[in-house]
């Protein structure tokens, strides 16, 4: 290939219009019968290989599509649908089907289209991903699927039709002759000079007007002092698909960016001040750590009082810790894997690292929020640290950061933080971290089958004894005036594996918890 290589590839390569096979869980009934008739007439789930007898691929190609067509109409009414050829390379881990037809189910006044997304490398092309793509005005009326970016790492392209993503090509925009227009008269420099001008003073007594007779919704908000990181070309194009959780500050999201799920964390304006304190603490010198959740980028997007803050970094499906042990009992091996990698990270964030070739010193960082909620599980269950927007950092030669007595999550603070009795000290605030890190333990602990005797249902520290929404109050009552701490049973201490581990566990629990942090 050669020049633009303008190329049409035919189904991405490899025989991907060979197998034309429902997405399980995505059609009715009517639509499954017909489309096992077309997997019927093209083979048990393989394609014909080039050279050999059987179908054509043009003849499949046609099958497929009539037979598309009549079970749409059998499927009746509804909003129009649109087909699109369906690839996955990532399907083990995505536990998705590699390829087939995705029938895009289309909204009212939505358009549906068909995407493809690829990679080239020295020629060769690597196809990454085929299937719908929701509303998108950069896809509206385009019967071909082509890619007009001049060289990203990974090619997109988009379009609108039944199938239209069979065949998909790279063809950058050309730059047109060199037109050399004949210098303008006295009248057009004129023209050139007031217009601008005009249209100036016209924007500028507008704003006047509408900052004089419309209140902001939330009051000022001063965006324009910092302007923080800017828009990061490779996050284009970037779709939000569903909400995963909700907190005080804002929500999160699960997203596809490209070939990849990422979470997005979308911030009200209001809550500038979380956003830039988080992203601040995830691009500190030396974050990068296997137990700390990998930041990609933040960046303001909408205009004005509809400004959101994203701030987006790599998406674990297995959610948080908190989440995972409510539907789960854990091993003894599963505690001691998820224990130690949350002990690995919440180490690393406490630790001064020495500058490194090329790096500035990385301070240390108390987290001042830390709970399961804010744990998240890679597949295989190692923990990472997320969510810094109550985060502090410690630099040697400057004194602590304006810092509020009571911050955090309720159930989580130490005595002396629900008391108001903390000094400001680095280390204060460190063994607040690890007070919260024992009430994390003694989540796991209780919720491990390791120990003879049936395992509880899960239960947040001091669920017992408070509910499930405390107060501030509550806390004082039981946690400083009774001084009362999430209990131990005597059964934990026992293992029949290894006595010695188990208690060692639960005594580090017990110890964290009882220790006085002041």
């Amino acid at each position: 290939m050669q020049g633009s290589w303008g190329v049409v590839v035919l189904g991405g390569g490899g025989g991907l219009l060979h197998t034309l096979h429902t997405k399980a869980g995505r059609y009715a009934a009517s639509r499954t019968r017909c489309w096992r008739g077309i997997r019927g007439s093209a083979g048990p789930n393989r394609g014909t290989e080039p050279g050999s007898a059987g179908p054509t691929r043009g003849t499949m190609w046609l099958s497929g599509a009539l037979l598309g067509t009549l079970c749409a109409g059998l499927s009746g009414g509804g909003p129009d649908t649109t087909d699109c050829l369906y690839y996955n390379v990532n399907f083990e881990q995505e536990r998705t089907n590699r390829s087939g037809v995705e029938r895009c189910e289309g909204e009212q006044d939505k358009r549906s289209h068909c995407y493809a997304s690829w990679r080239n490398h020295s020629g060769s092309v690597e196809l990454v991903k085929k299937g719908c793509w929701l509303d998108d005005f950069n896809c509206y009326d385009r019967p071909d699927c082509v890619a007009t970016e001049e060289s990203p790492q990974v090619f997109f392209c988009c379009c609108e039709g039944n199938f239209c993503n069979e065949r998909f090509s790279h063809l950058p925009d050309a730059a047109g002759p060199l037109i050399v227009a004949p210098p303008p008269g006295f009248l057009s420099l004129m023209i050139y000079f007031l217009l601008p001008f005009l249209m100036l003073t016209v924007v500028v007594i507008a704003s006047v007007w509408t900052y004089r007779h419309k209140k902001p919704q939330y009051g000022h908000v001063d965006i324009s002092e910092d302007p923080g990181p800017p828009p990061s070309p490779q996050l284009k194009p970037l779709q939000l698909l569903e909400v995963k959780a909700r907190g005080r500050f804002g929500c999160v999201w699960k997203a596809q960016m490209i070939d990849a799920y990422v979470a997005v964390k979308v911030f009200p304006i209001q809550n500038k001040e979380s956003w830039e304190n988080e992203t601040d603490v995830f691009i500190t010198p030396g974050m990068r750590h296997e137990n700390i959740l990998r930041f990609i980028a933040a960046e303001k997007r909408g205009n004005h009082m509809e400004t959101e803050l994203w701030l987006i970094t790599e998406f674990h499906e297995r959610g948080s810790l908190c989440d995972f042990l409510k539907g789960n009992i854990i091993s003894w091996s599963e505690l001691c894997h998820i224990s130690e990698s949350m002990a690995r990270g919440l180490a690393y964030l406490h630790e001064d690292v020495p500058p490194l070739k090329g790096e500035d010193a990385k301070p240390a960082v108390a987290h001042r929020d830390f709970k399961s909620k804010n744990i998240m599980l890679r597949y295989d269950l190692t923990a990472v640290i997320g969510d810094f927007g109550l985060a502090i950092r410690f630099s040697p030669r400057e004194p602590p950061e304006e810092t509020h007595e009571q911050v955090g999550t309720t159930r989580y603070m130490a005595p002396e933080v629900i008391e108001g009795a903390i000094s400001f000290h680095r280390d204060s605030f460190l063994r607040i971290d690890m007070y919260a890190a024992g009430l994390v333990l003694w989540e796991m602990v209780s919720s491990c089958k390791a120990a003879d005797g049936p395992v509880g249902e899960y239960l947040l520290p001091f669920e017992e004894e408070v509910g499930q929404h405390p107060s501030l109050e509550d806390l004082q009552d039981v946690v400083v005036h009774k001084k009362t701490r999430p209990s131990l049973k005597e059964l934990w201490r026992k293992h029949t594996v290894s006595v010695t581990s188990h208690y060692i566990t639960c005594h580090l629990a017990d110890a964290f918890i009882q220790s006085d942090v002041q």
